[in-house]
C-alpha cells in the first residue's frame, strides 16, 4: 500500500465522508506549492519536510483535495464530478489528532496551469492554437483563476477566423482571448467563492459576472454557463465555460490578419514595406482584394517582383486592391474594375485591372478577396503593351521609324486604335509605301496622331455611349456610328476619301495613360493629302511622271485645276478625281523615250490612254462585298469592269476593260475592242493601287506592268470590211434588179389565142 502524499486537516464541522455516491467533499491540504526559484541546497531543512510552508502560488491558501464515494468505495483526488482519483483501500484509522487512511496508489500532485490545460480533453482546440507565449504565462504566473471556453465554444467564430487564430501570426490575439478569459488577483477563485455572486475583473479590463443560481446551483458567468468547476493547478485554478467570453466581432480581425492566414503572408510582408498597410487594416472600408498566395509567387519566382520598399512595387500592390466590394455576381467577362492605383498618365485618375482567378472567393465582412494565378503587374506604356500582340507589328514599327514613341507613351489619358498588319494591305499598297517612305514622314505622324483620341474611352463608352464625335491629337476629329443590323462600331475618319470607315474591335488593352483598341482599317485624316503624284512615287513611274509633265498634264499629278486658257481648261477638265494606271519605270525598258518625248502628239495619246474620270465612278460601279467598309481602290477591278479614258475624245477606242484571271494570275487591263496579235501579252498585269485623297478620294493610281498603247486599227479592219459589205450590197442589188428584168420580159414575148372563127360582127350591127 502506498503511503498518503497529502495530509489533510480535518475538524468535527467537516467529516471525512461515509456515505455511497455522495458529492465530492473538498478539503485543504498542508501542501503550499511553491516556484522553485533556485536550485536544491544539500543543508538539511529547518523543519520537517511534511510541515507547510506558507505563501506560494496559491496565494497563501494550501492546494486543495476532493473525497468521493462512488462504486461502494471511497476515491480520493476525484475531480469536480466525483470521477477518477485513487481509491482508499484500508479502512479509515482512528487517531488522537486525525484519521488515517490507506489508498492504493501514490496522489498526483497538481502541475501548473499549463500542463492542466494541455491534458483537460474539452479544451483540445484551445491546446492547439496555444503559442510559446501564452504557456509561458499559464506556467509561471500566481494565483491565477483561468474561466476556458470548452471547445465546442469555438463554433461560434467563422471558418477563417479559426483559421487566423490557428496561423502562426495570431500570437497577439491568442493573447488578448487569453487575457479575456483569466483573472488574477491575490487569492485564487474557487467555486465556493462564487455564490451568491462575484464580479471579477479580467487582465484585460473587462468585468466577468458570475451569478449563481439558489434553484439549480448553475453557475453563469457573464453570458456563459459554468461546465467544469475547480480543475486544480499549482499556480491557480481551472474553470470552463460553455461560450467565449468576448462579444462578436470584438476580435477584430483585419484583412491583413485574413491575408496572413490564407497563406498570403509574402504579399503582406510586401505591403508593409512600402507602407500599404492602411489597405489592409481598416475594417470599415468596402473593398476586393486580388491576393497571390505565397505558393504562387514562390512558383513564378519573388525575385521578379520590384526591389522592397521601391516606387515601383508600390504602383503594383495598389494595382490589387478594387473599392467596394465585387461579388461573382456582380462580375462579368471581360469587365474593367477601378483599382486603388492612381496613375500620373490618367491625371490622377485610377486604372483598371483584371486578373486570372484560382480557387474560391473569400468573404470576410466588408472585404472580398480573391485569389489570383500570379503577381499582377500595373500596366506599362502604349507600345510596351501592344508590343506582344504579334497582329500589330506593322503599325508599331510605323510609330518607332517616326518621333512620336515618347509623345504616344507620355501623353496623359490618350486612347490609341490600333490596325492589325493587314490593314496596310487593304489601305492599298501604294499609299503604305508612301506613308512608310523616308521622305514621308510628316504625312505618316499625321496618320498616327490620328489614331490617338483625346481621352480614355473603355470599349463600353464607345461602344454603347452617346458621344459620337471624338477629338484626336493630330486635331481633327473622328465620328462613331453603330450600325443598327449588326451592332457594329463603324469609325469614320476626318477626311481621307468617300466611304473610309473602319470597324472598332474594343480590347481595353490598359496602359500607363489610358487603353489601346484594335480598329480593322487605317484612317487617313483630312491633313494629309495624297496626290496622284505622290501615289506614282510609291509605284515607282516616273517616267509616267514625266510623261504627264512633258504633256502638259501635271496638274493631275498635283490635283490642282488645268492652267487657265490651256486645252484642259477649255475642255471643263479639273484637277481632281483621275485615276491614273501608271505603268512602273521597268515598264519602259524597250521603248525609245527620245523619240517618244520629241514626238508630243503620241505621248499625249498615250498619257490620255492611261487616265480615267473617275469622278462619279465610285457612284454608278458596284463595289466587291469585302469593300463596302473600306473602299480602297481608285476604281472596281470587277471582271469586265469598263471605263473611259480621257483618250475616248479622240478614238473609238478610248476605253479600258479589266479581266479577273483563273487561278493565281491576277487582274489584267487592256484596251477594249483592241485586236492585238500576242494574246494576253497586249494586256497589263494589275501590280497594286492606292487612292488619293483630292476630290473626296474618287482618284488614285493602278500600278500596272506594262505600256498600254493607244490602239489603232489598221486600213483593213478600218476600210476593207465595211468596203467588202458595201461591194457585195451592190452586187446583190444589180442581181435582184436582173432577175426582176428577166421576169418581165418574158411575160411579154409569150405567145396569145383567138377564138374559133375569128371575131365576128355582132347581130346587132347587122341591122
Amino acid at each position: 500500500m502506498a503511503a498518503l502524499s497529502s495530509l489533510l486537516p480535518t475538524t468535527p464541522s467537516v467529516p471525512i465522508i461515509s456515505s455511497r455516491n455522495s458529492l465530492p467533499q473538498q478539503h485543504k491540504t498542508l501542501l503550499y506549492p511553491h516556484w522553485l526559484t533556485e536550485s536544491p541546497s544539500q543543508e538539511p531543512l529547518p523543519h520537517p519536510p511534511w510541515m507547510p510552508i506558507p505563501g506560494g502560488t496559491l496565494g497563501g491558501e494550501p492546494q486543495r483535495l476532493r473525497l468521493s464515494s462512488r462504486d461502494a468505495g471511497m476515491w480520493i483526488g476525484v475531480d469536480a464530478s466525483g470521477e477518477g482519483g485513487v481509491e482508499v483501500v484500508k479502512e479509515k484509522v482512528d487517531a488522537d489528532n486525525g484519521i488515517l487512511l490507506g489508498i492504493g496508489d501514490v496522489l498526483e500532485v497538481p502541475t501548473d496551469l499549463a500542463t492542466v490545460v494541455s491534458r483537460y480533453p474539452s479544451l483540445r482546440y484551445l491546446t492547439k492554437i496555444l503559442t510559446p507565449d501564452i504557456e509561458k504565462f499559464l506556467n509561471s504566473t500566481s494565483e491565477l483563476t483561468l474561466f476556458l471556453p470548452v471547445d465546442k465554444a469555438w463554433e461560434a467564430l467563422s471558418p477563417y477566423e479559426r483559421l487566423y487564430l490557428e496561423s502562426e501570426f495570431a500570437s497577439d490575439d491568442l493573447a488578448w482571448i487569453m487575457n479575456m478569459h483569466a483573472v488574477v488577483r491575490k487569492d485564487v477563485k474557487w467555486s465556493e467563492s462564487f455564490e451568491p455572486g462575484i464580479n471579477l475583473t479580467t487582465i484585460e479590463g473587462p468585468k466577468l459576472e458570475i451569478i449563481t443560481s439558489p434553484e439549480d446551483h448553475k453557475v453563469k458567468v457573464s453570458s456563459a454557463e459554468l461546465v467544469d468547476r475547480d480543475i486544480y493547478a499549482s499556480n491557480g485554478v481551472l474553470h470552463t465555460v460553455s461560450s467565449l467570453l468576448f462579444p462578436p466581432g470584438a476580435l477584430q480581425l483585419t484583412p491583413e490578419k485574413y491575408l496572413l492566414a490564407l497563406n498570403c503572408s509574402f504579399f503582406v510582408s510586401l505591403l508593409h514595406s512600402v507602407n500599404l498597410t492602411s489597405l489592409v487594416n481598416n475594417t470599415n472600408v468596402q473593398q476586393t482584394i486580388l491576393a497571390p498566395r505565397d505558393d504562387v509567387i514562390s512558383v513564378f519566382g519573388g525575385g521578379e517582383l520590384p526591389d522592397k520598399g521601391s516606387e515601383e512595387l508600390k504602383r503594383l500592390l495598389q494595382y490589387h486592391f478594387i473599392p467596394g466590394r465585387w461579388t461573382p455576381k456582380k462580375l462579368q467577362n471581360g469587365m474593367l474594375l477601378e483599382t486603388a492605383l492612381e496613375e500620373i498618365g490618367l491625371d490622377g485618375g485610377r486604372q483598371f485591372g483584371g486578373a486570372g482567378i484560382i480557387g474560391e472567393h473569400v468573404e470576410i465582412n466588408n472585404t472580398l478577396i480573391y485569389f489570383v494565378s500570379r503577381a499582377l503587374v500595373p500596366p506599362a506604356d502604349a507600345l510596351q503593351t501592344a508590343l506582344p500582340t504579334l497582329e500589330l507589328s506593322s503599325f508599331l514599327a510605323a510609330i518607332f521609324s517616326t518621333n512620336l514613341a515618347d509623345t504616344l507613351k507620355t501623353t496623359p489619358r490618350t486612347t490609341l486604335l490600333m490596325p492589325p498588319n493587314s490593314a496596310f494591305k487593304r489601305l492599298g499598297m501604294l499609299v503604305s509605301e508612301h506613308l512608310l517612305a523616308p521622305s514621308s514622314k510628316p504625312d505618316l505622324e499625321r496618320v498616327i496622331r490620328h489614331h490617338a483620341l483625346v481621352g480614355v474611352e473603355y470599349g463600353a463608352s464607345l461602344q454603347n455611349g452617346s458621344q459620337r464625335t471624338f477629338g484626336t491629337l493630330e486635331g481633327s476629329d473622328v465620328h462613331v456610328d453603330r450600325r443598327s443590323e449588326d451592332g457594329k462600331v463603324l469609325m469614320s475618319a476626318s477626311g481621307g476619301w468617300a466611304q473610309m470607315q473602319t470597324v472598332l474591335q474594343p480590347r481595353n488593352m490598359l496602359t500607363q495613360t489610358g487603353v489601346i483598341h484594335e480598329v480593322s482599317d487605317i484612317m487617313i485624316p483630312r491633313s494629309v493629302d495624297l496626290t496622284v503624284g505622290k501615289l506614282v512615287k510609291a509605284a515607282k513611274g516616273s517616267t509616267m511622271a514625266t510623261m504627264m509633265t512633258k504633256a502638259g498634264l501635271d496638274w493631275i499629278l498635283n490635283g490642282t485645276a488645268p492652267p487657265e486658257y490651256s486645252p484642259w481648261a477649255e475642255m471643263g477638265l479639273s484637277g481632281s478625281g483621275w485615276t491614273l494606271l501608271c505603268p512602273t519605270d521597268d515598264a519602259f525598258k524597250k521603248v525609245n523615250l527620245t523619240d517618244l518625248y520629241a514626238n508630243q502628239e503620241r505621248m499625249r495619246e498615250i498619257v490620255s490612254q492611261h487616265l480615267i474620270p473617275t469622278a462619279d465612278v465610285l457612284v454608278s460601279v458596284s463595289v466587291d462585298a469585302q469593300d463596302v467598309l473600306n473602299n480602297n481602290r481608285p476604281l472596281s477591278l470587277n471582271d469586265g469592269a469598263t471605263y473611259t479614258t480621257l483618250h475616248a475624245a479622240d478614238s473609238v477606242y478610248g476605253d479600258v476593260i479589266f479581266r479577273v484571271l483563273d487561278g493565281e494570275e491576277g487582274t489584267v487591263v487592256g484596251v477594249k475592242g483592241a485586236r492585238g496579235h500576242d494574246g494576253r501579252h497586249d494586256w497589263a498585269h494589275v501590280v497594286s493601287w492606292g487612292r488619293s485623297t483630292t476630290g473626296g478620294g474618287t482618284g488614285g493610281v493602278v500600278q500596272i506592268d506594262r505600256l498600254l498603247i493607244p490602239y489603232s486599227p489598221s486600213w483593213w479592219v478600218a476600210y476593207g470590211a465595211p468596203a467588202g459589205v458595201a461591194a457585195g450590197g451592190v452586187v446583190l442589188i444589180c442581181l435582184f434588179f436582173l432577175g426582176v428584168r428577166a421576169v418581165w420580159r418574158r411575160d411579154t414575148t409569150e405567145a396569145t389565142y383567138e377564138p374559133v372563127g375569128g371575131f365576128g360582127h355582132d347581130d346587132s350591127d347587122d341591122s
